[in-house]
């Protein structure tokens, strides 16, 4: 690999590392029941806050864990898909064809 390879290689590296830290810290949405749970999750999976609608949580609290769960996993998918997105625009850039 020459100088100019290397060079190429770690403007890359350090492009994917701020795309990582910008995903990181972007919160996603995840929402149930139309919006009666609202869960924030950063990119890094760290739970922000979760909402619950305090109408919702007398009447079936069984109702309400699963509409955590579904949110939660809906805060995950997004958080998934733009991952996926970001960093599989760095895919074209790994070969070492240059």
């Amino acid at each position: 690999m020459n100088q100019q390879q290397m060079m190429k290689l770690r403007k890359l590296q350090k492009q994917m590392e701020e795309a990582q830290a910008k995903l990181e810290a972007t919160v996603f949405k995840g929402t149930a029941g139309g919006g009666v749970v609202q869960v924030e999750v950063k990119g890094n999976h760290e739970v922000v806050s979760v909402t619950i609608d305090p109408e919702a949580a007398k009447d079936d609290i069984e109702m309400v864990q699963d509409m955590v769960v579904i949110a939660m996993n809906d805060a995950i998918k997004k958080i998934e898909e733009e991952s996926s997105k970001i960093m599989g625009g760095f895919g074209g850039g790994l070969g070492f064809g240059f």
